[in-house]
C-alpha cells in the first residue's frame, strides 16, 4: 500500500480477529512512532507494547471507551511527560507519533483505534509507567474482523470546501 492509500484506508477499528501480528510488523509500527516529527527534536514519548491477553483485558479498564483493547492483538501505551509547555508541544508530538503509527499499521493491513487513559493509577500498575510520567493513551492494533482496510470512497467527513479556507476564513 502506498502512503495515500494508507491515508484513505485508515479508519478506527474496534473489532479484531484473533490473528497475531508478526513481531517484525509491530517493530515497524513502533519505529514509525519513534521516527515521527518532534518540536525541537524533544521526542517526549515512550511506548509500551502489550500483547499478553490477560494484560490487554485489564488494560481495557483504564477508560470507559477502551473496550476494543481487550480483544486487540496488541496495544501500544503512548506515555507522555509530566511537564509540557504553554503551547502543549508534547501533546502535538505524541499526536504525530500516534498518526505515524496508525498509518504504518494501515500500510501493513493492521487496524487501529486510539483511546484515552482515565485511570492512570491502574495503567501504572499494569504497565510500570514511572511516577515521573503524568499521562498516557492507547493504540489498539489487530486485523479487522469485519472487512480489510481498503480506501474509503465516501468518508463521513465534512465537505472539503467547508473545511478548507484559502488565504482567509
Amino acid at each position: 500500500m502506498d502512503t495515500w492509500q494508507a491515508i484513505q484506508s485508515r479508519r478506527n477499528v474496534r473489532a479484531f480477529t484473533d490473528q497475531p501480528i508478526p513481531e517484525a510488523d509491530l517493530d515497524r509500527i513502533l519505529e514509525a512512532g519513534r521516527r515521527s516529527p518532534s518540536s525541537q527534536n524533544w521526542q517526549p514519548w515512550d511506548f509500551i507494547l502489550v500483547t499478553d491477553r490477560e494484560q490487554l483485558r485489564e488494560l481495557a479498564r483504564v477508560w470507559r471507551g477502551a473496550g476494543h483493547v481487550a480483544d486487540s492483538a496488541a496495544t501500544i501505551v503512548v506515555v507522555g511527560p509530566a511537564e509540557d509547555n504553554e503551547f502543549h508541544r508534547a501533546q502535538l508530538d505524541l499526536g504525530q507519533a500516534t498518526m505515524a503509527m496508525t498509518l504504518a499499521a494501515a500500510d501493513l493491513g493492521v487496524g487501529s483505534c486510539h483511546a484515552g487513559v482515565a485511570d492512570m493509577a491502574l495503567a501504572r500498575e499494569l504497565t510500570g509507567i514511572p511516577d515521573d510520567r503524568d499521562w498516557a493513551f492507547l493504540i489498539s492494533l489487530g486485523y479487522p474482523a469485519d472487512r480489510p482496510l481498503t480506501p474509503i470512497r465516501n468518508p463521513r467527513r465534512r465537505p472539503f470546501d467547508e473545511v478548507v479556507h484559502r488565504e482567509r476564513w
